[in-house]
């Protein structure tokens, strides 16, 4: 049976689905994968259709997927993404762009695309993603939903396809802040009611000044709420040594020779078809050099111990998800390269640092959602979640 589609949300290649078991914690409720993760006797498309027409059906389904099955939802299919999950806006070349229901005629973000879109309108009641330069946290934030990018290692990567494994992680997106914790009980494997609470609060000062002014104006009473609630805070900037761009250029480096060095050897043997966008990420990967790759790797542990130094177990930082609401769609891509940038230079914080982050839907701008990200130290995802749930729904 077809699922009822109207956001374009699902893969059309797909007939995957797995009956969730009965009498579970997450029993009656539906939800979607992208199609990055294996289900067995399905081949997994990776949003390319050479990809999809040269790979055989996966010979079995990735823990993720399974974790969540035996804990009673059932998936009801596979989700469309950027090729390769090497996009940032949510536009597929082959397979079309997923609808944003929040914002119409703007792009839902990617590379998790199908996924935020099915959950922001409603097909689903969660879906997951992964997220390696900010493809969970920023649909979460063009769309207008709750979603997660948790520390770096702590899901499993097994029957998914990577990309750059220094920064590959797989996230969720939810409605709702209760069953964004539900699902992560059950993936992280914690009860969160032994999570700590938040007790300081840094409102990253360097990471709003990337913000649109009135992005970061549409933030700052949600802010100033979280700040509230947990008691202590300070304005000061993450990075205090280097501009953040840096950190977006060294991200760069490591990720796309990383994603050179996953899909190099099958895109030099089969000459797939790539949109431009995909295909210049590619070569601009594979053109890293390995002096530059080493620069950029005693950069981020350098940024790291840094970290560990700023953030204390019971700190959370706020930043903004997204410089912006969801750009219009077909823009010139001239147009879209500094969008592009601004996001990933926002995104790269995490990735850098390994960290968790929580995106709440907590504001719009000319009708248009954006997001609010809280951050903290690696492993301190319960505390996140546990606290995202505590926030009143009118933050």
């Amino acid at each position: 049976m077809r699922l009822s589609d109207p956001l374009n949300a699902f893969c059309a290649h797909s007939t995957a689905r797995l009956q969730g078991a009965p009498g579970r914690p997450l029993s009656g409720l539906a939800f979607a994968a992208k199609d990055l993760f294996d289900i067995a006797g399905h081949v997994t498309g990776a949003g390319n259709p050479d990809w999809l027409a040269l790979h055989p059906p996966a010979s079995r389904t990735a823990p993720v997927v399974q974790a969540l099955v035996d804990a009673g939802a059932d998936m009801v299919g596979k989700t469309h993404t950027d090729e390769l999950s090497r996009g940032i806006l949510g536009a597929n070349a082959h397979y079309g762009t997923p609808t944003n229901p929040n914002a119409p005629g703007r792009v839902p973000g990617g590379s998790s695309s199908g996924s935020a879109a099915a959950v922001a309108g409603g097909l689903v009641e969660f879906a997951i993603g992964t997220d390696t330069g900010g493809s969970v946290r920023i649909p979460a934030s063009f769309c207008g939903i709750f979603g997660i990018r948790p520390s770096h290692g702590r899901l499993s990567l097994a029957g998914v396809v990577g990309q750059a494994p220094s920064f590959d992680t797989v996230g969720w997106f939810a409605r709702e802040t209760d069953l964004l914790a539900r699902v992560g009980e059950i993936l992280l494997g914690t009860e969160l009611r032994h999570a700590p609470r938040p007790r300081h609060v840094i409102v990253a000062t360097d990471a709003f000044a990337i913000a649109e002014p009135v992005t970061a104006s549409a933030l700052r009473p949600a802010v100033e709420r979280i700040a509230a609630l947990v008691g202590r805070s300070e304005q000061r900037a993450v990075s205090a040594s280097v501009p953040l761009a840096v950190w977006f250029a060294h991200q760069r480096a490591i990720q796309g020779r990383e994603a050179w060095e996953t899909f190099g050897d099958w895109i030099d043997r089969n000459n797939p078809r790539f949109a431009f966008e995909i295909a210049d990420n590619f070569l601009r990967g594979m053109r890293v050099e390995d002096t530059a790759l080493t620069a950029a790797r005693e950069f981020q542990a350098a940024r790291r111990r840094e970290l560990l130094e700023m953030l204390a177990p019971d700190t959370i930082v706020c930043l903004p998800t997204a410089p912006f609401p969801a750009p219009p769609l077909r823009q010139p891509r001239s147009t879209m390269w500094a969008k592009r940038t601004a996001i990933s230079t926002l995104t790269s914080i995490a990735g850098t640092l390994g960290a968790p982050q929580l995106s709440l839907p907590v504001a719009f701008v000319d009708g248009l959602p954006v997001g609010l990200s809280l951050m903290a130290r690696p492993g301190a995802d319960e505390m996140l979640l546990a606290f995202a749930r505590e926030l009143p729904p009118d933050l």
